[in-house]
């Protein structure tokens, strides 16, 4: 399954890092760096598809920061909030679990099973 989660963001499978070629200068190496870093699930995926979520190069290098901030401190389970977005990552696999759009809908949003949140 790919997903494009922007048009400037490289589509790539689900559980295996981007075949993509480097790309030059500084914005496009980070982001390179930032995308084969992390992985998103399927359910991941499905829930920034089916919710419209945008993650343009710029969010996704961010959150690949915040992971690796979280990974520094030992965290295991975090949520990595961005702006509007929130995503449940795996720390220690680098693999974002599912994501949401944190200020819609109004109900109350509980996370179970997570040692750390992490503010980017």
């Amino acid at each position: 399954m790919r997903v494009r989660l922007d048009s400037s963001l490289p589509a790539f499978p689900a559980h295996s890092a981007p075949a993509a070629p480097a790309r030059t200068g500084s914005f496009g190496a980070e982001l390179d760096l930032a995308v084969r870093r992390l992985e998103f699930s399927r359910h991941a995926q499905r829930r920034i598809e089916r919710r419209d979520l945008q993650l343009d190069p710029a969010r996704g290098a961010r959150l690949a920061n915040a992971v690796e901030s979280a990974a520094a401190k030992g965290a295991r389970q975090a949520v990595v909030v961005l702006d509007e977005l929130a995503f449940v990552v795996d720390v220690r696999q680098r693999t974002v679990v599912t994501a949401l759009n944190h200020r819609e809908g109004g109900a109350e949003r509980v996370f179970t099973n997570i040692d750390s949140v992490v503010i980017a």
